[in-house]
């Protein structure tokens, strides 16, 4: 059974001050909170003043308690993935509020950053939300379905090569389309790397968080 409350691990500003900032990344299939607030550490130092916060998703991979997933996956159909990533986006929407609220900040001051299927949610809210995110970076994921732009906050896709579970074409179509939109959407492909962050989109994801949160 999904969950209406999110919850997941955090953590506080490098600098030990209240926040600035917020970055709220989002795990794929079958994973968990604490497998992307692993990014922190490689990034705190460029965002000294920045609250990070990682959801687990909603519901249980069946038959695996400690693996989530913000939707189930039945097949790589775009329109049960689309369906699946719509269903899941109130609850999502609601611990982001909440977590603003909660550090005291505001969506210009909150970085979306996703993988895989946390990519497909971030995109989502992303993107619908009527008061523009401070950015969206996405790894190894995908645009789908027909996605509402109510606004234009900047975005990196980052994508291996070699990934044999979301094509690297998933990408390449997402910042086609998002380009074409008017977005400053940008896609750097890590060579040789398959479905998970190499260290040059690690590094390039850091920088393009401290630039679109300004530092914070």
């Amino acid at each position: 059974m999904a969950s209406t409350i999110l919850t997941g691990p955090h953590r506080a500003p490098l600098s030990g001050q209240s926040p600035k900032g917020l970055v709220v990344t989002l795990h794929g299939y079958g994973s968990n909170g604490d497998d992307l607030i692993s990014l922190a550490p490689y990034w705190d130092r460029l965002l000294p003043d920045v609250q990070f916060s990682s959801p687990n998703a909603p519901s249980h991979v069946p038959g695996f308690g400690a693996m989530y997933q913000w939707f189930a996956i039945e097949s790589m159909d775009p329109i049960h993935l689309a369906k699946g990533a719509r269903e899941a986006a109130p609850v999502l929407e609601a611990f982001l509020e909440a977590e603003m609220a909660r550090f005291g900040v505001t969506k210009a001051q909150t970085a979306l950053v996703g993988f895989s299927q946390g990519t497909m949610m971030a995109l989502q809210v992303g993107l619908a939300s009527q008061e523009p995110y401070a950015g969206i970076l996405g790894f190894s994921g995908a645009l789908v379905g027909n996605p509402v732009l109510a606004s234009k906050p900047p975005v990196l896709l980052i994508h291996g090569d070699q990934d044999d579970v979301v094509p690297l074409a998933a990408s390449q179509m997402a910042q086609q389309f998002l380009s074409a939109a008017g977005l400053d959407a940008r896609l750097h492909v890590s060579p040789r790397a398959a479905h998970t962050i190499a260290m040059d989109g690690l590094q390039l994801g850091g920088a393009f968080l401290a630039r679109v949160l300004n530092g914070a």
